[in-house]
């Protein structure tokens, strides 16, 4: 669920502008940075220090 939550999002933003994705799910560690190649959308972070998986994704175009 987090990747189709993360691609909505995005779809709402203007190129620059960033999300941030927190999620529990232990595969969105994998699946977002997956996401973010496929789609050419920019990663600029990825916390795991709290338990909570934080991302944070720039729209590229």
């Amino acid at each position: 669920m987090p990747v189709i939550e993360l691609a909505q999002a995005v779809e709402q933003l203007d190129p620059g502008e960033q999300v941030v994705l927190l999620a529990t799910d232990p595969a969105a560690r994998v699946d977002v940075p997956v996401w973010c190649r496929m789609k050419r959308q920019r990663l600029l972070e990825v916390d795991e220090s709290t338990g909570v998986y934080r991302f944070v994704i720039e729209r590229a175009h």
